[in-house]
């Protein structure tokens, strides 16, 4: 069998390099993730493969564990077998990752290695500006480049006032509206597809991710399901994280579908900048944007150049980033700090309603 060309799966200068460095072992891309299960391919082809347990002992959380995306360094230990052990995972150029559902403080790699990151969102019940904003912060902050994809057009009667709607929120990012309704409705998506480029579909669960990457692999590879009649809202089709080579060349990372983005960290300075814009003008440099004159943002709002639900969304987003990573003392001292300024300001204050009753 010849060998298989992992350029064709994204490798380049960078982790060839690095790879040089670990004698004795293979170079291979992380293709599938089942718990801590994977599927790798190297040069030989598809290997089933676990961590060794050197790299086990040495992890203090997920983001020490291979993802889908990843480049690692293993070790062929059974040739009958097809089995590896991972030794080592190499430098990522770019990872999305999320907080994990729930209310535990882990962290989840989506993808790793990523080019471009499509956001999909649907135009139908699925359509928020909000969620949208979110996605954005977490693209941005990855170091690859998101470019949001509006699937189901034929669903949107309003499309027009989507695209103005959207345009407020999606500073220097690419938008691309298709239907898998029709026959070339995944062209534009296309484009943006070379070889050797890692392409990420993120997005919530049925708006059409599955359906693009059949269409982009010329067959009907992954499930698709319905979106349901009674809630206009889609069901989960990917069950987990799968990497894919498309005929056409290039890389596509099929994720399941989130119901929730919990923001782990962000580049709020990226997504919002046009209220960072705004933020510059203000009379005092360390303006909350709350109440004090001259304050560029507020004046924003109250002439409408700025929504105030996105100026709400960003405090938001501004406080889940700050808090993300603390333990119980340092959350608690973040939110002194927030509402008093400082400790002592807290013990002034208390001292002021004591006095007070």
């Amino acid at each position: 069998m010849n060998p298989i060309d992992l350029r064709r799966y994204g490798l380049c200068d960078p982790f060839e390099q690095e790879a040089a460095g670990y004698k004795g072992m293979f170079l291979a891309r992380v293709s599938e993730q089942h718990h801590h299960l994977y599927q790798v391919i190297g040069e030989q082809g598809e290997l089933q493969a676990s961590v060794s347990g050197k790299l086990l002992y040495a992890a203090d959380g997920t983001m020490d564990f291979p993802a889908v995306g990843d480049w690692v360094m293993v070790d062929k230990v059974d040739k009958n077998a097809g089995s590896a052990v991972i030794r080592h995972i190499l430098r990522r150029k770019s990872v999305f990752v999320r907080k994990a559902a729930g209310s535990s403080n882990t962290t989840q790699i989506v993808a790793a290695n990523i080019d471009i990151i499509f956001i999909c969102m649907s135009l139908n019940a699925d359509f928020s500006l909000r969620r949208l904003e979110r996605y954005l912060s977490v693209a941005w902050d990855s170091i690859a480049t998101p470019v949001i994809v509006l699937t189901k057009s034929d669903l949107c009667s309003d499309l027009k006032q989507k695209l103005i709607e959207i345009a407020s929120v999606s500073v220097g990012t690419d938008v691309i509206v298709c239907s898998c309704m029709e026959e070339n409705g995944y062209e534009s998506v296309n484009a943006y597809i070379a070889e050797g480029k890692t392409i990420a579909f993120i997005g919530s669960s049925g708006v059409g991710k599955s359906t693009l990457i059949n269409r982009l692999m010329g067959e009907n590879l992954l499930v698709t399901k319905e979106i349901n009649k009674d809630d206009d809202r889609g069901r989960h089709a990917t069950t987990h994280r799968q990497l894919l080579l498309l005929p056409g060349g290039g890389i596509v990372i099929d994720t399941p579908g989130m119901r929730e983005l919990q923001l782990y960290s962000g580049n709020l300075l990226k997504a919002f900048e046009d209220i960072e814009e705004l933020a510059i003008n203000c009379k005092y440099k360390d303006c909350s944007h709350k109440a004090e004159p001259g304050c560029a943002v507020r004046k924003a709002i109250e002439t409408g150049e700025l929504s105030d639900k996105r100026f709400e969304n960003y405090l938001k987003l501004q406080k889940e980033v700050a808090y993300e990573g603390l333990n119980s003392r340092q959350l608690e001292q973040e939110k002194i700090n927030r509402m008093f300024g400082s400790k002592g300001e807290l013990k002034r204050a208390r001292r002021y309603f004591k006095d007070k009753r």
